[in-house]
């Protein structure tokens, strides 16, 4: 089955600027240990002699680096990216994931967590795909403070785009033959925010009889994952839970190294590991696990139609994966990032 091969193939055209047969994609290679894993796939594209052209943007701010970043995207509309990193600091910007999501309109993040031969993970087969919606909801970044002392922050919850990410997760689940969808929510608590979120995804699993729907709420999904997570399949959520829950995913199956991401738009497609680390604290060590990045990279191929490109690359991935040998110090083991796309590049 596609979704057995961990595809995450988007609903969206392929790469707009082909030239002779080669695709040019932007990348981003983000902060922390995100440049090294970028490296570790220019170096295993080229081995493999990849028809892929990268049109490298490096951003280090909102300034003119992110507007080249934006237009790159725009241009070509397929892109490959690392994380890029957050301050908690009410002197720092806004995210630039955020943001980038946003004026991107990459509305739909979706996330593939299960387990893998190989890799030391608290439960056995698992394999669910976790889709967020990524455009509002807590993330508005609408916050102010009303009189000294009392702060706001707004969470905002529409129709078009509720609908919208309940229809992609419904899409999913019919594309990749899976059974059941579950809306993860708060809709005890948050009765008009979460309960018309709620309400939406029920008015669209009208239109999808042949796919199970049922709702959860989110502090009961988190014991549930991390009791029983073989039970869910395709899980749909507003932005906040959407992180929290993507994040216990690749937990549970491995880590932060492991899992690939995508964010979906209407016209592009953007590619990064499925789980919000940037590293910083092993960046420039040869430490990283650049097992996600390239799982991430095959993907990219296989939305650009290179199926053979992606399945040999993939495959080879989850091989060495199987091997504790070349496992990074993440997955227990003592393997640096170049042992192990040294290996994958002898074996390919």
């Amino acid at each position: 089955m596609a979704a057995a091969r961990q595809v995450l193939r988007a609903a969206s055209t392929t790469s707009r600027t082909v030239y002779g047969g080669v695709h040019t994609v932007s990348l981003i290679p983000g902060d922390g240990a995100g440049p090294e894993l970028a490296n570790a796939v220019k170096d295993v594209f080229q081995h493999m002699k990849v028809p892929v052209r990268f049109d490298e943007q490096n951003i280090t701010g909102r300034d003119q680096s992110y507007e080249a970043a934006q237009k790159s995207l725009r241009s070509h509309g397929v892109g490959l990216k690392g994380i890029l990193s957050t301050s908690a600091s009410l002197s720092e910007p806004r995210s630039l994931n955020v943001q980038l999501r946003k004026d991107l309109d990459l509305f739909a993040n979706m996330v593939n967590c299960r387990t893998m031969d190989g890799v030391p993970a608290r439960h056995s087969d698992v394999d669910m795909i976790v889709i967020r919606e990524n455009t509002e909801g807590e993330y508005s970044g609408l916050e102010h403070e009303s009189v000294p002392g009392v702060v706001e922050s707004l969470k905002v919850i529409t129709t078009e785009k509720a609908r919208r990410i309940a229809k992609f997760a419904f899409e999913t689940a019919s594309r990749l033959n899976r059974r059941k969808v579950t809306a993860v929510h708060k809709a005890n608590i948050m009765k008009l925010a979460d309960g018309y979120f709620l309400e939406c995804c029920r008015a669209v699993s009208k239109d999808y009889p042949l796919i199970d729907f049922e709702d959860m709420i989110v502090d009961n999904c988190c014991m549930q994952l991390a009791s029983r997570p073989q039970q869910f399949d395709v899980l749909v959520m507003g932005n906040l839970y959407g992180n929290i829950i993507s994040n216990l995913g690749a937990g549970l199956v491995g880590g932060a190294g492991v899992v690939p991401g995508v964010n979906v738009g209407e016209e592009m497609v953007l590619f990064e590991p499925g789980a919000r680390h940037r590293g910083n604290e092993i960046a420039g060590k040869n430490m990283a696990n650049p097992a996600g990045m390239l799982l991430s990279a095959a993907s990219m191929l296989r939305h650009l139609r290179l199926d053979g490109d992606a399945d040999q690359l993939e495959s080879t991935v989850h091989n060495l994966l199987r091997e504790p040998k070349f496992h990074t110090e993440d997955l227990g083991g003592r393997a640096s990032t170049s042992d192990f796309v040294g290996e994958l590049k002898a074996r390919l």
